[in-house]
């Protein structure tokens, strides 16, 4: 997740963990195997102080306002997978194997 909102390393890491319910809301379920790995990052420019001998940034985004992009995350998520399913192509890779595109109107009876 990529977000230009002020938020800190374990804020971070909390929005990171969200995207998980954003895949399930597609049927996943974190299946062994299934590699799903998770990332947030902040693109806000931070400005670092020094208080008390040690740093912190500033804007620091209050974690009580924190569940709309929590929310946000979960959404983006399951977009993002279904943006995915619906570009997707047929096309044959090795040893011919060929994987055909979802059709659209199957995917749509089944998130009805």
């Amino acid at each position: 997740m990529a977000t230009d909102v002020p938020l800190i390393p374990h804020e971070l890491a909390r929005l990171a963990q969200r995207a998980a319910l954003g895949v399930a809301c597609t049927g996943g379920a974190g299946e062994h195997l299934s590699g799903d790995l998770f990332l947030a990052f902040s693109t806000a420019n931070r400005v670092m102080v020094r208080k008390r001998g040690k740093q912190r940034a500033t804007g620091h985004y209050h974690e009580s306002d924190i569940d709309p992009l929590f929310y946000a995350v979960i959404d983006a998520t399951e977009e993002a997978i279904l943006n995915a399913l619906v570009a997707a192509t047929t096309m044959t890779g090795r040893d011919g194997i060929t994987v055909h595109a979802l059709p659209h109107q199957l995917l749509q009876a089944a998130m009805a």
